[in-house]
Order: C-alpha cells, then sequence, then structure tokens
C-alpha cells in the first residue's frame, strides 16, 4: 500500500492559483456515514427495509382505487379457473370396490352429482365422512388414480348377528354396529338372534354365550337382555336359564355340564337359575307338579288300605 505525499511545490502551486490544498483524509460526515454503513441493522434496513416499504406503499396506492381491486380479483380467479380445468386435473369417472350392489348404489349418489369434475373442487374427506355415515360400511378409502378416477374402497360391516329391536329385525356386526334391517329371520337362519333393551350394546357377550351354547343344537331359540345387565338363554319347551351379570359363560357351561351328566334339559324343568353362583336353583313345569302330587295322593291311599 503507497502513502500519499504531498510536496512544496504542490502545496505552492496551490496558493499561486489561489486554492486550499486538499486534505486527503474523509471528512467528518463522511467517516460517520461509513461507520454506520458497516451497521448490520441500518445495512438491512437501507437494503431491505426501504424497498419492501416502497413495494408495500406502490402495492396499497394501486389497491386503493375500488375498479383495480375488482380487476386483479378477476383477472386472478380466472386464472385460477383455467388451472383448475385443465385435462390432467379434470375427474371423468368412480369405481367403487369392496362393496355389495345396494351399497354401492348408495356410495355412488353421494359421489360428485356430474361428470367431469375437477380435482380442486373435490372434497375428499367430507366425501369419506359421508360414505362412512352409511350403516354397512365400516372404512371407505377414496383417492384420485390416474386417468381422471376417483377410486372408492369399501370395507363392508359383516352381520354377525340378528338383533330383535323396537324397530324391527336388525343385523349387527361383531361390535354391535347396526348393519341393515332385516325382513324376515328366515333371511339369516345362519345368525343367531338376541333381544331385549340394550342387547346391541352386549354383543361381544352375546356372541360368546352362543357359541358356548352351540352344544344345545336346535333347542336354542335365542338370548334375551334382561334389564340391560344380564342374559337369559331361551329354549324350546318353554325353557330358560338365568345367568348373572358376570361370568354369564362360565355359569352356561356349569348347565350344559349337568345336562351332559344328568340329562337336567330333558326334565321337566322349566327355569334353571344361575343368578347365585353358591346356590343354583331349579323350577319345576307346573305339569311335572301335578304329576308330583298325584303320585302322592295314590301313596296316601294305598297307605291307608
Amino acid at each position: 500500500m503507497c502513502a500519499l505525499s504531498v510536496g512544496p511545490e504542490t502545496l505552492a502551486g496551490d496558493r499561486r492559483r489561489g486554492r486550499q490544498p486538499r486534505d486527503p483524509a474523509p471528512s467528518r460526515l463522511a467517516y460517520r456515514l461509513h461507520r454506520l454503513w458497516l451497521t448490520p441493522l441500518f445495512r438491512a434496513v437501507f437494503t431491505v427495509g426501504v424497498p419492501a416499504y416502497a413495494v408495500v406503499l406502490g402495492a396499497g396506492l394501486f389497491l386503493a382505487d375500488e375498479d383495480r381491486r375488482a380487476g386483479l380479483a378477476s383477472g386472478l380467479a380466472e386464472l385460477r379457473t383455467t388451472i383448475e380445468d385443465r385435462p390432467e386435473f379434470m375427474v371423468t369417472d368412480i369405481r367403487i370396490e369392496g362393496a355389495s350392489a345396494a351399497v354401492r348404489a348408495g356410495l355412488a349418489a353421494v359421489g360428485p352429482e356430474a361428470f367431469p369434475i375437477s380435482s380442486f373442487r373435490l372434497d375428499l374427506e367430507a366425501m369419506r365422512a359421508r360414505m362412512e355415515a352409511f350403516d354397512a360400511v365400516e372404512r371407505a378409502d377414496l383417492r384420485i388414480a390416474a386417468g381422471g378416477v376417483l377410486d372408492v374402497r369399501v370395507v363392508e360391516r359383516v352381520p354377525a348377528i340378528v338383533w330383535r329391536s323396537p324397530a324391527g329385525l336388525e343385523l349387527l356386526d361383531a361390535q354391535g354396529h347396526r348393519v341393515a334391517m332385516l325382513a324376515r329371520r328366515q333371511a339369516r337362519p345362519d345368525l343367531g338372534i338376541i333381544a331385549g333393551e340394550g342387547g346391541d350394546r352386549a354383543v361381544p357377550e352375546a356372541l360368546a354365550l352362543l357359541a358356548a351354547a352351540a352344544p344345545l343344537g336346535d333347542r336354542l331359540r335365542g338370548l334375551e337382555r334382561i334389564g340391560e345387565r344380564r342374559w337369559d338363554v331361551v329354549l324350546d319347551r318353554d325353557q330358560r336359564i338365568l345367568l348373572p351379570e358376570t361370568g354369564a359363560v362360565a355359569a352356561l357351561e356349569r348347565v350344559l355340564a349337568l345336562d351332559r351328566a344328568q340329562d337336567l334339559l330333558e326334565r321337566d324343568v322349566a327355569l334353571v337359575d344361575m343368578r347365585n353362583a353358591r346356590r343354583p336353583t331349579l323350577r319345576v313345569t307346573p305339569g311335572a307338579i301335578d304329576e308330583l302330587r298325584r303320585i302322592r295322593a295314590l301313596e296316601r291311599g294305598a297307605a291307608r288300605q
């Protein structure tokens, strides 16, 4: 770096021309401005803040006019419509898989009213919620597949039991969710039947009881919910097995074990009360009581003779 030197000849020449010699050092104002420019905050305000403020001010002045704002909004809306209506964004058909014919028809009605339609105008989440509101639909997955097809994959609820509700016969799945109405019991003879208020909220326990009662075969008529807290097993010949609130499956298995050992349910028994595990109770039929009284009367008459 070379040093700046000013000789006496130069100073003398400046005096002869009437000029003051130039001081090589910066002025105080230039020095302060230079120091200020080296400050990060000042440099950020000057290089970023001032241009941003100018842009905002200009935009504000431009948008202050109502006609300009309306024109800008109209242009943006037209640009958006142009982009959304491009052929690669259009949905032209719907494909539903995993649903029966009746459910498929209902789900198709929930879909778009007309095709083609832009994929930007489809609310897939809202459409999925409407489809899953169907009783028979457990889950629905929606996506837009290649070729502009709305692909719907459905998982239907599987009927597991028939519930005789106040509204009529209803098909329920294994968790107690309603699947559909049933016109006639004979339409689903493969499913067990339950009755009573609150039966739909205890379907898992009912299914366990029906499985345990399988050895009864055709004698089993179904289960009845009592007081929304326990079950009665209903058999033919007006026989009933009253089960406790807790441990119902174990109590039923005890009755079935007695039946295998002593043909308990083949006798003139109207009711087997297992609500008290420590003291099971049997109630015989009225005909059996009358027969017992007749036999005792005969025995007393024979004793008098």
